[in-house]
């Protein structure tokens, strides 16, 4: 006797489907950030060793070192007028600078410039240039962006305090990525903000996300410089050409190998693909899979790619241009690469700073990524617990020094070239 399915069963069976899939889209399109915890970094790291030496592997004729320990979640470093290191703590809410007075090569101390911020990352210091150095010094502003706004304060450069804060633009906040990152852009007459997506991979509904932003700094005005940009958190000035670079990650979960992350030249008015394209102007069908487009058209025809592919899932965040002066000579004007590296591949990937030797004139990479700065984590491990640190920003100098940021070890390091002598 045929047994007769119940009407109801399959109403159920239906939205349980239906459900399940619309559920899988929304997870894929916006991973909730307890899921993303599941897989990421949970295990403190391994503690650094004591001494000078960092337990890192620099290029042959350099010697890195530890130049602070006490920087908890360190991201975006930059020099003060007369040359303190200023890191933003992001996860601390705090921005702090790091004298060496005594040159040492090591920070004397930790001093709080400010404190009770919401997600500080970006930091600039602007002066006057009036031709009266000791005066200009004492009318610098430092401009610093929080995950929902960026203000300028007065700075004291003998003292590290901050007086007068003004607000110069209000940003999106909310879900998603929140570093926020400024670059003064070669004009000197804008500022640059990058802003990055509210989700995996979606269509945003805030027109600033996803963006870079320029800010007039005479007006305050607050506009579009580039789109389609997933997640640009850190840009540079290429010395040779002039031009805006920045890192960009990639979309997740569609692969080990795919997308790539991205190091784009970003040029006022392209747009350059997020969300329905990714490395050299590939269709993301897995998100985009029913655009209607007239025929022969093509979807990603009018989006810019980028200059540089990237390992997918390699995070990379800090970019720098090595400066030619008191650098090896098959190193000047190439650029750095910090890899924060991968927590959601199969086989871990990143966690290690890389070089691009760079062609003088056309700024193309000749060849393939070269390790500059490695082991954050243990060569063999497919355990991302087992990293002692992740890299995030870069600040190289003339004479032949960088320093990076750790904010998984909590790190400053400092990397030197050797004497020539």
């Amino acid at each position: 006797m045929r047994t007769r399915f119940p009407m109801w069963t399959l109403i159920i069976l239906v939205a349980l489907g239906a459900a399940s899939y619309y559920g899988y889209q929304y997870i894929k399109e916006r991973p909730p950030h307890f899921l993303i915890s599941l897989v990421i970094n949970t295990d403190p790291p391994p503690p650094l060793p004591q001494g000078d030496l960092a337990p890192l592997t620099a290029p042959s004729g350099f010697t890195a070192t530890v130049f602070s320990r006490e920087t908890p979640g360190a991201r975006v470093l930059a020099r003060d007028p007369k040359g303190a290191l200023v890191v933003s703590l992001t996860k601390e809410g705090r921005v702090v600078a790091l004298p060496d007075l005594d040159a040492d090569g090591k920070a004397d101390r930790v001093v709080v410039i400010l404190s009770g911020l919401r997600e500080p990352h970006g930091l600039y210091f602007h002066c006057p240039d009036t031709g009266f150095a000791s005066a200009d010094q004492d009318a610098c502003k430092l401009y610093v962006v929080e995950t929902g706004a960026v203000r300028s304060y007065a700075y004291d450069t003998d003292t590290y305090t901050i007086s007068n804060p003004q607000m110069i633009a209000t940003l999106p906040a909310g879900s998603g990525h929140s570093t926020r990152t400024l670059l003064p852009h070669p004009d000197g007459k804008r500022l640059l903000v990058s802003i990055g997506s509210s989700c995996n991979v979606c269509d945003e509904e805030n027109g600033m996300r996803a963006t870079v932003q320029e800010i007039d700094l005479s007006t305050n005005k607050t506009t579009t410089f580039a789109s389609g940009l997933r997640n640009t958190v850190f840009m540079a000035i290429d010395p040779v050409i002039g031009e805006v670079w920045g890192t960009d990650n990639g979309r997740d979960l569609i692969g080990d190998d795919i997308p790539p992350d991205e190091v784009n030249i970003i040029e006022q008015g392209k747009n350059y693909g997020w969300p329905i394209c990714y490395g050299a102007n590939i269709h993301d069908t897995d998100f985009d899979s029913s655009r209607s487009l007239p025929a022969g058209r093509q979807a990603c025809a009018d989006m810019v790619p980028p200059h540089i592919e990237l390992q997918a899932h390699s995070a990379a965040l800090g970019i720098a241009f090595i400066p030619e002066e008191g650098w090896p000579e098959d190193m000047g004007n190439d650029i750095l690469i910090a890899y924060h590296g991968s927590w959601n591949r199969s086989e871990p990937t990143g966690y290690k700073v890389i070089r691009f030797n760079l062609n003088q004139r056309s700024r193309d990479a000749i060849g393939g990524p070269i390790d500059f700065l490695t082991g954050f984590l243990p060569e063999g491990s497919n355990d991302t617990d087992d990293a002692i640190g992740r890299p995030v920003g870069i600040l190289a100098e003339p004479g032949g020094i960088i320093y990076i940021s750790d904010d998984r070890a909590g790190a400053i390091y400092r990397i030197t070239r050797d004497s020539l002598e």
